[in-house]
């Protein structure tokens, strides 16, 4: 497919209903609609094509980003252009979600994590708590840097509530994924999960609430030890 016909396809199956509901969430920018599943219809017509996909990622509109992420070829990606993309990433969905996605499977994972997670731009700080995350979940764990992951552990205890809004929720994922997929560090991840108790988050008046962390992290591992996750995007 052509970069006009996937903008003409996705701006065709967009509805004002998710629209709507996009906006009511954080949505910024020219928002066509598009469910997820729809995306994903057209995605092996776009998958091989990385000019393609970097050019929708381009457009600025979220949903043609979406589906940028689902379709690109993250070990293709070069570093500058994951900062791009952190950069042009105008909400949530992109820069918890899209970005760490793409930079987890990167070879530029932690670099670009630990660099965004010292910005002072909310949603790039947010991308780099993200990445770190989702880099637990697909890393093997002897691969994992356990003394560093204990350090963020310790930041998120002292200084969650007072993080940026947003911050606040990846941060609190951050010790969901620390005592979920890093055993050497659970019982350290529950205790923080612990003190650092409720966490509030303004949600924009959404039904989305924000997990309490010791008790998710108990609902996973209920289930079993977890496995290491082969690919995130979805």
């Amino acid at each position: 497919m052509s970069y006009e016909e996937v903008m003409r396809y996705l701006e065709e199956v967009g509805t004002e209903q998710t629209r709507n509901i996009l906006i009511n969430n954080g949505a910024t920018g020219e928002i066509f609609g598009v469910k997820i599943g729809d995306m994903k219809k057209i995605l092996k017509h776009v998958k091989k094509d990385q000019e393609l996909v970097l050019k929708l990622y381009d457009s600025g509109i979220y949903d043609a980003m979406y589906l940028a992420g689902l379709a690109v070829n993250p070990k293709l990606m070069t570093k500058e252009q994951l900062q791009s993309w952190v950069e042009a990433a105008n909400w949530y969905m992109l820069a918890e979600y899209t970005v760490p996605w793409v930079t987890t499977e990167s070879q530029y994972a932690l670099e670009l994590a630990r660099e965004w997670m010292r910005s002072d731009e909310e949603m790039i700080v947010c991308a780099g708590w993200s990445t770190y995350s989702n880099y637990l979940a697909y890393t093997s764990a002897d691969a994992l840097d356990i003394k560093e992951i204990n350090e963020l552990l310790e930041q998120v205890r002292v200084g969650i509530h007072e993080a940026q809004n947003r911050v606040r929720y990846v941060m609190n994922s951050f010790v969901i994924g620390v005592g979920v997929y890093v055993s050497e560090l659970r019982g350290e991840a529950k205790q923080v999960a612990r003190e650092i108790g409720e966490v509030h988050v303004d949600m924009g008046g959404t039904a989305c609430k924000v997990p309490i962390a010791s008790d998710y992290i108990e609902k996973v591992l209920s289930r079993g030890e977890p496995k290491k996750k082969k690919t995130l995007r979805c």
